[in-house]
């Protein structure tokens, strides 16, 4: 669990982030925001103690990143950051910023089949908060 003077200093480094998003985080963004793919309800740059994850979707337990150039030089700690999630029954789905740039969407098309996947009766994407 991570102290209260610690929640503060993630909250403001995911207000940071949302400011200094990449250009590929942008333009997910603008497809992901408002419930434009499909009626889910992503947020960008969500705590998700002791990690900020790039896009959460609440409902779909599905996390979504936008990996640049510097991923190869975290990818084990990515690695423990997925592995800690999954225990948590959050999918992670990974895509490099040249795939959002240059593939968007079939990019936007592995994000709606893994919604898909998460659907069931109990964890619909109509009208619920995430």
């Amino acid at each position: 669990m991570v102290s209260r003077a610690g929640k503060g200093k993630m909250l403001g480094r995911a207000r940071r982030l949302r400011r200094q998003a990449s250009e590929a985080e942008h333009l997910l963004w603008r497809h992901l925001r408002d419930r434009r793919l499909n009626g889910w309800k992503f947020r960008r740059q969500v705590v998700l103690e002791p990690y900020i994850v790039d896009f959460y979707c609440h409902d779909a337990g599905l996390v979504i990143e936008a990996d640049g150039g510097q991923h190869g030089e975290t990818a084990a700690y990515d690695g423990l950051r997925t592995r800690f999630l999954k225990t948590r029954g959050i999918r992670v789905l990974r895509f490099w910023n040249n795939e959002i740039l240059n593939e968007l969407p079939s990019v936007l098309e592995r994000i709606a089949a893994a919604l898909e996947e998460a659907h069931s009766p109990r964890s619909s994407p109509g009208g619920r908060g995430g």
